[in-house]
């Protein structure tokens, strides 16, 4: 099967399965394999033009949401048994007080982890819409990009949805590859 049409099948298949994150229990396994198959086609149509940035500047924004993803379970738990010190030590005001605030600082660590993956996103997108002359990768990246800023007051979730929506439709229109013509029969 030919470069292009292996990435317009993996990312198409890649890009539902990580709309199914709200799955219960099977969703983040399915958004995880999503993003694999995602990456792949990536990597295929990065292969196909020639262009190492389109899955370098991809496989940065993944390393950065494993990043952004490790940052909130440790800075959780860390303020979580840190809360648990204060409610032993000052009452349960300066539990609430400490867990707030941990909330609040790891959810603005993550915000600003996720606008830096989305830049990486929308540059390898837009790199991928410029190569195979599909405008709709560009528009799933501003969307993505969009989505990662304004997602500190919910709006940014809803944008995030739809770029992935688009980002569906823009690995279905990827064209099919032309078999080569057979060889010419020996004379």
């Amino acid at each position: 099967m030919p470069a292009l049409e292996q990435a317009r099948l993996l990312g198409g298949i890649g890009s539902i399965l990580m709309l199914l994150t709200f799955v219960p229990y099977a969703g983040p396994v399915l958004s995880i394999i999503g993003f694999i198959l995602v990456l792949i086609a990536i990597k295929y149509i990065s292969d196909y033009t020639g262009d190492r940035t389109i899955f370098n500047n991809y496989l940065i924004a993944v390393i950065i949401g494993i990043i952004s993803a490790i940052v909130a379970a440790v800075m959780g738990v860390a303020g979580f048994l840190g809360s648990m010190g204060l409610l032993m030590a000052g009452g349960p005001m300066a539990t609430l007080t400490g867990m707030l605030m941990t909330l609040i600082v790891v959810l603005i660590v993550v915000w600003i982890l996720g606008i830096i993956a989305a830049i990486f996103i929308r540059r390898s997108f837009n790199s991928i819409s410029i190569a195979l002359n599909i405008k709709m990768f560009s528009t799933a990246a501003l969307l993505y990009f969009i989505g990662a800023i304004l997602t500190i007051i919910l709006v940014g979730a809803i944008l995030s949805l739809i770029a992935i929506i688009l980002q569906i439709v823009a690995f279905f229109q990827i064209p099919a590859e032309k078999a080569p013509p057979p060889p010419p029969p020996p004379t």
